[in-house]
């Protein structure tokens, strides 16, 4: 990898002990997996002790976020790609049905029910903890920095080099 100077970085192992002077040859792609699985098993282990799932709380969200109400297909849809398979989110979708926390109208619309919203509001305090578990330490600055280096690479890697662009 090039340097801001022109210099090429050699790429080393990964090495969950790098220290600082280390990281430039770290993997990000290891760093980044890493990161993913375990705040993600945080996320994941917080909302397991109120019963509640991380796609759950996506559905919860995807039905409540938008001007009209959603069909089933349409949240299919919008998750799927976050799943961990083709058929998870509509059985989520069955789930909270069964809860009482989605209901379904006349034009097969999805719904939140007041049950629904208020499990909605909890996971999204719930959420806002456990980010705040995540950010102990990283200011938004950043958290800002880190995030555009990361959408910078991806844009580097799928196109020309401008983030959103990928031709």
């Amino acid at each position: 990898m090039e340097s801001a100077t022109g210099t090429t970085t050699d790429q080393a192992p990964a090495n969950p002990a790098a220290t600082d002077d280390m990281l430039a040859t770290q993997p990000v792609g290891y760093w980044c997996g890493l990161t993913h699985t375990t705040v993600t098993r945080h996320l994941r282990d917080a909302m397991a002790k109120i019963d509640v799932t991380q796609p759950q709380y996506w559905v919860l969200n995807c039905v409540n976020g938008g001007p009209t109400a959603p069909s089933c297909e349409e949240v299919v849809a919008r998750l799927t790609h976050l799943a961990d398979g083709p058929y998870e989110i509509a059985r989520v979708v069955d789930q909270l049905l069964h809860r009482e926390w989605l209901r379904i109208d006349d034009g097969q619309r999805l719904h939140l029910t007041a049950a629904g919203e208020a499990a909605r509001v909890r996971l999204r305090e719930l959420a806002t903890e456990v980010r705040a578990v995540v950010h102990k330490g990283i200011s938004d600055e950043e958290y800002v920095a880190a995030l555009k280096v990361l959408r910078k690479m991806v844009a580097n890697v799928e196109g020309d080099g401008t983030p959103g662009n990928p031709f």
